[in-house]
């Protein structure tokens, strides 16, 4: 059964894509000026059941899947990998937010959500008035700035692209041992509520959502990085105030230095290494919450 905000409404909304139209499901709550919270792999929603009610004090929160996860649609994804291209999940996201009447939003994305937020930050700099993400540099630089230590900490990153299906059924063998060895690192799987894990565990276990899964890490791999090198030709950068914050227990601070990569690409950065590993979310939400509502004011 799928996680719950308490005094929040949940509701899908079709949007029209280049691959036909797409469901994006979403919980909306609150009120005040718009925000837009993004989840990452291989999560739901879900993820921001402790920070959501909170941030609905302030803010109209809309909490979404992203296209392949949770209760969103899952197309197959096509052989150029631009089904889940990050400038096709941002175009579902800006679409769903234009539908529900904010042309203008705040932008809050964890993992993989915040290399969306990042693309959406892109593609629709008008409707993004302020940017968060966590625990991520700009994919482009992570994979550029490649090592032993970030191959050896996210080999997930080079198992996921694989061709398919081979990613697919070597996961779809045992879904609970995946899920549990990858989101079981510095904080274990006990951060995470009974009813979060078992709506994750189903993701990991629905074909169709794990293939998108595994489609959203190839389009990084390959269009992605097509559209971010296209934009650092051209000498585009993001223009709106952007906050980065990333686990001091992370390999993402092991490995990058996120201010100064952050930099490469946007012209107000601030941000900090924060008590937590990947899972901000639900290791510290307290913390990001307190974060969120401050930078988004």
């Amino acid at each position: 059964m799928a996680v719950s905000f308490p005094g929040f409404t949940e509701s899908k909304i079709s949007v029209l894509s280049d691959d036909g139209p797409i469901e994006i499901a979403y919980l909306i709550g609150g009120s005040g000026p718009p925000l837009l919270l993004l989840h990452g792999f291989p999560q739901t929603k879900a993820i921001w059941s402790q920070v959501a009610p909170e941030l609905a004090k302030h803010f109209t929160v809309v909490a979404a899947d992203l296209r392949g996860y949770g209760a969103s649609s899952k197309p197959h994804g096509k052989t150029d990998h631009s089904t889940y291209s990050k400038r096709s999940m941002a175009a579902d996201q800006h679409s769903l937010m234009q539908s529900l009447g904010f042309n203008q939003f705040f932008l809050l994305g964890h993992d993989r959500g915040g290399r969306v937020s990042h693309r959406l930050a892109m593609d629709f700099p008008q409707s993004v008035l302020r940017l968060m993400v966590l625990d991520i540099s700009p994919t482009l630089t992570m994979y550029e700035g490649s090592t032993m230590a970030f191959a050896k900490g996210y080999w997930h990153w080079f198992f996921l692209i694989q061709p398919e299906p081979v990613p697919e059924t070597m996961i779809g063998a045992n879904p609970e041992y995946w899920l549990k060895n990858h989101m079981g690192r510095h904080a274990g799987t006990g951060i995470f509520s009974a009813d979060r894990w078992a709506e994750y565990l189903a993701g990991a276990s629905n074909p169709q959502c794990m293939h998108a899964m595994c489609e959203d890490y190839r389009a990084a791999a390959s269009i992605d990085l097509m559209h971010d090198r296209a934009d650092r030709s051209a000498g585009n950068q993001l223009k709106m105030p952007l906050k980065v914050l990333w686990g001091e227990h992370g390999l993402v601070n092991q490995c990058f230095k996120p201010l100064d990569d952050w930099r490469s690409v946007a012209m107000n950065v601030t941000g900090r290494a924060v008590p937590s590993g990947h899972y901000i979310p639900e290791e510290i939400p307290g913390l990001l919450i307190d974060d969120a509502r401050d930078f988004f004011r």
